[in-house]
This record gives C-alpha cells, structure tokens and sequence, in this order.
C-alpha cells in the first residue's frame, strides 16, 4: 500500500457499513474495516478514535448543518418558523443519502449502544438548537420547546422517509410533520 490513498476516511466508511451490515457492529473489528477498505489501522486511528465514530464522527455534519442554517435564518423569523428554516437545510443534507441513511439505521438500531449514542446526538442537536434561539433573544421555556420539536419533527419525518423504498423529499416530509405538530398543538 502507498503512503497516501484518496479518499481513505470515505472507504474506511463505506468498508465500516458494508461489514456492519453483513456482520453486526458488534463482530467487526477495525483491523477488518481498514482491510476491507485496503487501508491499514494506523491509516483507520488517522480518521477515527474508534468504530463507533464512523457512524458517530466527531465533526457531524448534520450538527454543523443545523448550527450553519440557524445562523444564516432571518433574525426576524418566530421559533417554531427559525425551526423550519433549520429543518429545510438538513433536509437538503440527506438529499442522495437514502441508501446511506438506511443502511445506517439499521446498524445502529440494531445494537443497544449505538441507540443511546444516537439519542445522545438527538439530544445534542436539539440542545444546540436552543442555545442558537436563546442567543437570538428568545427566552425559555420557548426556545427549549421550540428545539425540543424541531427534533421530534425531523425524527418523525426521517423515519418515515428511512421507511419509504422509494423515498419522497425528505424537506416535504419534515414541512407535513410540522404542520401535524401545529394540529395536535392547536397552533394552526
């Protein structure tokens, strides 16, 4: 193998996700992942603590997709309207990760710890979520709610759309779920 490989965090993922989803998270070593990937475990430990961060990285994008499209929404928009801007942009994130996202589900739902640590990410966004609204000026307890089912909207509509073979736009999806939040609210 040569000193340097193109897109070695890339194969290492794909190499990861392939042998989760054969063999179970639990049954797959790193020394495997970078194997499978043709890479060599040091090459794997440049990328990666552990294999749990291949599907956990520690620069999320979806966590860095949230705060980007929270920054860039109107100052002037209400919480819950700040949220569906928040929302759009993820959506656009998984656009061409249908295949990915499935497959990941089922590898993390499929193991009790990697459940938590998505918990854990769940609750981080939705904690990150409401830090942005109260750094916008809105107060508590509406920025916690307002984050609290933003989360709970993109988890509705993603699931739905993990669900779907063929998948409809993860955006209207997401747009559906808020408009039932605002019916069982009685928000109009």
């Amino acid at each position: 193998m040569g000193r340097w490989e193109p897109n070695a965090r890339g194969r290492l993922e794909e190499a990861a996700l392939a042998l989760f989803t054969e063999r179970g998270f639990e049954q797959v070593t790193v020394a495997e992942i970078a194997g499978r990937a043709g890479l060599t475990e040091r090459t794997f430990y440049r990328h990666f603590a552990d294999k749990r961060e291949v599907l956990f990285p520690d620069a999320n994008p979806l966590v860095t997709g949230f705060d980007k499209a929270l920054e860039e929404a109107p100052d002037t928009a209400e919480p819950m309207a700040t949220v569906s801007v928040v929302l759009d942009a993820v959506a656009a994130f998984f656009e061409g990760r249908h295949d990915y996202s499935r497959r990941r589900h089922a590898v993390v739902a499929a193991n009790a710890e990697l459940r938590e640590r998505e918990s854990i990410k769940l609750s981080t966004l939705a904690e990150s979520l409401a830090e942005g609204l109260r750094k916008r000026g809105v107060a508590e307890p509406a920025a916690s709610l307002a984050a609290e089912s933003g989360v709970a909207v993109f988890k509705v509509a993603h699931a739905q759309w993990l669900a779907e073979s063929e998948p409809r736009d993860l955006g209207v999806l997401m747009r559906e779920a808020l408009a039932a939040l605002r019916d069982v609210t009685g928000a109009g």
